[in-house]
């Protein structure tokens, strides 16, 4: 696991800048405290951020393929490298090292990015083929691993594994991208491709990319595609022993590690079930951390302790109070683009927790979209029937009036609040999916974005980005589409992201095993039934796992999911900056915030009158993030 960076020249063979490519490197330390490494020749220059896990010894990068042609800087893991190796051995390749690196690197160089259909693994990578005069990079399935690029003004082309390493390289700030700020108030995150700065862009899941001196930047390229259907015929007990087994292989591909290896346990389904294989594959005993919140309905830390006392783990788990002040500028630093996921915070925490144990992590992370566990699934299914009993013309009148007129009632038991069933009924599906899980809904969304930022958005609309990836998902089943769309957006964008980020902050490598895509494209083609029965999400999983591996008093109890808990801060810790959050100069020199907006929602949600918390929450992470691109920005090209 490591941090990637290169500069390529797309003109010429100008020479490469040494400081500002260790400038690059320098923003990501943290990615790879354990060694650094260059390449540079006239027109080109890559450089790495090294954390040891496989081969401690060998794999240093930027990695020479044996040929001497082609030139690797990689981040991630490729978990079946050892297959690898051995078709390398037997087509007569001699192998330097035992590393995961050098299995990916020669394999590229016998088949050029047809060796991406063999990977197993996370990753993103950039090659560089001397005889060509090409750089291609390559991003994982799921996309796990990120990687971010852009063309600056003199012709030069630059990557890297996180933003600020980008902005580190560069003289002054990019402006901020009006459409991607839009989309951060919709989803409390930046979908791909895009990223909150005009001319930065992040590689999307499952692509290659290829840059060319003097050819320029092609588009990203698919090199997969996750397909849904029903073609798994197995049902019953048939089933449940296929969903373990192939979950059993997944988990014990991702053991491979020279270094303390453990995993997190939450207590519930799906780190449970982790740690439940992890225990069953033959090794050593594993080690699990948990976190909890000392606001004991936030704190699930006693069903980590059944799983845990189950299993017999080394477990170790901590209870926190959240210095929130603190952690929220904390945070803005080390996602490097804005990012309102509340949970953010608790994982940034437990990373540390696991740091100071392992170096790797397995999580649970994936299962939910994969297998549908949120509830979100189970009411978009059953809106999506109701619509399809009723034709367009009376159904969007009828349900558009109902909408209007019934009260928004934010504090009132979930099945009272009935406003944004109706407004679901009343759009399409992709209308009604970004109500389910917007972070600031269309119209007060609407009123916090500035007369400026309407106009440069010329009509734009984030709805447009699940739009798109449910039309693409090539089904006509409507669970099917969201979790294709969640795919490309909640679980790349936001959910990976949140992890990656702050694991990498703390040096940690966590790796997903629901994730592994041959289980993913596996699950893809498993009948409704068996992912969502009826509001039971994970319905096979669950049954699969049931008394055998794990209590039904872990499967079966409402799902909590890791929240901070944001309502409470900002009505107490919180509440000054809350309300400061109208004078802000930096929201302010954006242009694109409408501040007396943001005061009447902050006064509106202070007394009750509405719940504005993921609002407000969205703008002090927009806030801080401001503040901390400036400082961060200034702060690495001072140093280079």
């Amino acid at each position: 696991m490591c941090g990637i960076a290169g500069i390529l020249d797309l003109k010429g063979r100008r020479e490469i800048d040494r400081n500002r490519l260790a400038a690059m490197t320098n923003a990501l330390a943290h990615r790879g405290p354990d060694g650094e490494g260059f390449f540079i020749e006239p027109g080109i220059g890559l450089g790495h951020r090294r954390l040891s896990i496989i081969d401690l010894e060998g794999g240093a990068q930027p990695f020479h393929a044996a040929d001497g042609n082609s030139v690797l800087t990689f981040n991630g893991e490729i978990y079946n490298y050892q297959d690898l190796r051995a078709g390398l051995t037997a087509k007569g390749v001699a192998l330097k090292t035992q590393s995961d690196t050098e299995a990916l690197i020669e394999s590229w160089s016998l088949k050029g990015s047809a060796c991406l259909e063999g990977l197993v693994g996370m990753y993103a990578f950039a090659v560089w083929d001397k005889a060509r005069e090409t750089l291609v990079l390559a991003r994982d399935r799921l996309g796990e691993k990120p990687i971010y690029y852009m063309t600056d003004a003199e012709g030069f082309f630059l990557f890297a594994s996180e933003i600020g390493a980008l902005l580190a390289a560069v003289s002054e700030m990019p402006p901020l991208n009006p459409e991607a700020v839009a989309d951060y108030f919709a989803y409390g995150y930046v979908p791909d491709p895009k990223s909150i700065y005009q001319g930065i862009f992040k590689l999307p899941p499952a692509c290659k990319l290829k840059a060319a001196r003097g050819a320029g930047v092609e588009a990203p390229e698919d090199y997969w595609r996750l397909r849904f259907g029903d073609s798994v015929a197995a049902q019953g007990e048939a089933l449940h022993e296929e969903m373990i087994d192939r979950l059993q292989a997944a988990v014990s591909a991702q053991l491979v590690s020279d270094v303390p290896l453990g995993a997190f346990l939450s207590g519930g389904v799906d780190s449970s079930a982790i740690v439940a294989l992890m225990s069953r594959s033959g090794g050593s005993r594993p080690v699990t951390c948990s976190m909890g919140f000392k606001e004991g309905r936030f704190n699930e830390t006693q069903h980590a302790r059944l799983v845990a006392d189950r299993y017999k783990t080394q477990h170790f788990e901590e209870d926190v109070t959240v210095d929130a002040v603190d952690l929220i500028d904390r945070l803005a630093g080390v996602y490097g683009e804005p990012f309102a996921d509340n949970s953010a915070l608790p994982t940034y925490l437990l990373c540390g927790v696991a740091k100071r144990h392992v170096t790797v992590a397995l999580s649970g992370d994936g299962a939910d979209e994969l297998l549908a566990g949120y509830r979100r699934y189970a009411f978009h299914v059953k809106e999506e029937t109701v619509k399809s009993m009723l034709p367009a013309g009376v159904r969007r009148p009828m349900f558009g009036a109902l909408a209007r007129i019934y009260p928004k009632l934010d504090w009132a038991p979930q099945m009272f609040r009935a406003k944004a069933t109706f407004e679901a009924l009343a759009t399409d599906a992709a209308g009604g999916y970004m109500r389910a899980m917007s972070a600031t809904p269309d119209k007060p969304r609407a009123a916090l974005l500035s007369g400026e930022a309407a106009e440069s958005l010329n009509g734009y609309a984030p709805a447009n980005v699940l739009a798109g990836h449910m039309a693409a998902a090539d089904t006509d089943n409507a669970l099917s589409r969201i979790q294709y769309a969640d795919m490309k957006t909640w679980l790349a964008g936001r959910m990976l992201v949140k992890v990656d980020r702050a694991s990498m902050a703390h040096s940690l490598e966590v790796r997903p095993p629901f994730l592994d895509h041959r289980f993913v494209e596996w699950a893809a083609q498993l009948p409704q039934k068996a992912k969502l029965d009826g509001f039971e999400g994970k319905a096979a999983l669950k049954a699969a796992l049931a008394d055998d591996y794990l209590p039904r008093e872990i499967l079966y109890r409402p799902k909590q999911g890791f929240y901070s808990p944001v309502i409470d801060w900002l009505r107490g810790d919180l509440a000054g900056r809350t309300a400061a959050l109208a004078q802000s100069t930096r929201l302010k020199d954006t242009g694109l915030i409408n501040l007396p907006a943001v005061k009447r929602m902050a006064a509106e949600h202070k007394s009750g009158a509405k719940d504005h918390h993921m609002t407000l929450w969205a703008l002090l992470m927009f806030d801080a993030f401001l503040g901390q691109a400036k400082a961060g920005g200034e702060q690495a090209r001072n140093a280079a």
